[in-house]
């Protein structure tokens, strides 16, 4: 459990963070979910969210977040304390022994976590999967993903199922909180100008548990169809692409559908007018691309079509100068972005820590720098389609 810092000059404030991170496995991703929520209501010191909240306005706004995240295989908790650099006030803030006590001092009531508050966020984390379909992109990606991944860990959501929630008390949720400060591998970070390093109170041997190997992924080749209410469907199309470098992966994505320049937005949406919306993303620790479009239902056959299109323009290395570099710089302009906030600054050394790849951010810039066309037009003949996902109008809505 090493403490990470990462100096940085710009900030006002320091962001402390303590990420546990577990294999995704269906018999505890909803347990695992509720933990932070019930976490942040109490604690032994602090035992009600009033006190809480004083405290932080003690410490002059500091703030605390905690959530639930999903990266590759693996379900992160993560917690955050935010507070004004110490070199801007008038004292020490302590804000390192309250995350502290936040995460590992639980409000504890008769052996288990105090009822009132697993109740009330069984409740929360409840509203929160019923309110998936809410936001229609979202939905219908996650549906992508849990149809290309039936099966395996990643297919797995990250608040798991309502069904299991009824299984949840005050009692077995404490019995996992134990459990999962023994199993998880526990990582810290610190970021400022000046910082001071998260020592934990407990011992755990973790920190080499994740096992960077990709799990097995089984090709689906399959096409589903699902309806709603809606006005404007969502296709979603994911891709296998091959084990190479991925860096040229993330090039090939951002021209095949990265920005106002890539072949997507420009052939499905601005030549042929089929999409409202027309993009991919890359999900680098998986290995896989997933084809984002917005359309009328009427349209989905030609959409596939002109996708599938560019998909083969690629293959046969059509792809312009403009392209490539477009697409080169876009990435090394989000990449030079992530320095200007603290949070995505943690994530990106916790990615890279994680996946014991070590790269400063200079030097993934620079090696993207160094990928060429070739390098793309090559990798191109290996990607793969997999699963297409439609989440198309009811009847009544193409009327």
């Amino acid at each position: 459990m090493e403490s990470n810092i990462i100096k940085t000059k710009g900030f006002k404030t320091n962001l402390y963070a303590i990420f546990l991170t577990v294999p995704m496995n269906k018999e505890n991703v909803t347990f695992n979910s509720m933990i932070p929520a019930v976490l942040r209501r109490g604690t032994e010191k602090y035992q009600d969210q009033l006190e809480i909240n004083k405290k932080l306005e003690d410490m002059y706004g500091a703030s605390f977040n905690c959530g639930v995240d999903k990266m590759g295989d693996y379900q992160v908790l993560k917690f955050y304390m935010e507070v004004l650099s110490n070199k801007y006030l008038p004292e020490k803030q302590n804000a390192v022994e309250f995350l502290i006590d936040l995460v590992f001092n639980p409000l504890v009531e008769n052996d288990g976590f105090k009822k009132e508050y697993v109740d009330q966020e069984k409740e929360n984390v409840k509203k929160l999967i019923e309110a998936r379909k809410d936001n229609k992109v979202r939905y219908a990606s996650d549906r992508c993903i849990e149809e290309m991944f039936e099966g395996e860990a990643y297919g797995i959501y990250k608040y798991g199922k309502i069904e299991d929630l009824e299984k949840i008390d005050e009692k077995n949720l404490y019995k996992r909180y134990q459990e999962l400060l023994k199993e998880a591998r526990i990582d810290c970070f610190s970021c400022g100008e000046e910082v001071e390093k998260i020592e934990l109170p407990i011992n755990n041997n973790k920190e080499n548990q994740i096992n960077n190997e990709l799990e097995e992924h089984t090709i689906k080749n399959k096409e589903i169809k699902e309806k709603m209410d809606i006005s404007q469907g969502k296709l979603i199309i994911g891709l296998n692409t091959p084990k190479s470098p991925k860096t040229v992966i993330s090039v090939y994505n951002t021209i095949l559908g990265g920005g106002a320049n890539s072949k997507l937005f420009q052939n499905v949406r601005e030549k042929e007018s089929l999409a409202y919306s027309a993009g991919s993303t890359y999900i680098r620790r998986k290995n896989v691309i997933f084809i984002k479009t917005g359309i009328d239902t009427s349209n989905y056959d030609k959409a596939l079509e002109v996708i599938k299109k560019q998909l083969e323009e690629m293959k046969n290395g059509n792809i312009t100068d403009d392209e490539f570099d477009s697409a080169k710089q876009l990435i090394v302009s989000s990449l030079k972005l992530i320095s200007e906030s603290q949070e995505d600054l943690i994530t990106y050394y916790f990615d890279q820590k994680l996946y014991e790849e070590n790269l400063t951010l200079d030097q993934y810039i620079a090696n993207i720098e160094k990928v060429t066309k070739e390098d793309v037009i090559g990798i191109s003949k290996d990607i793969t389609l997999d699963t297409i996902y439609f989440l198309q109008g009811e009847e009544k809505a193409n009327a």
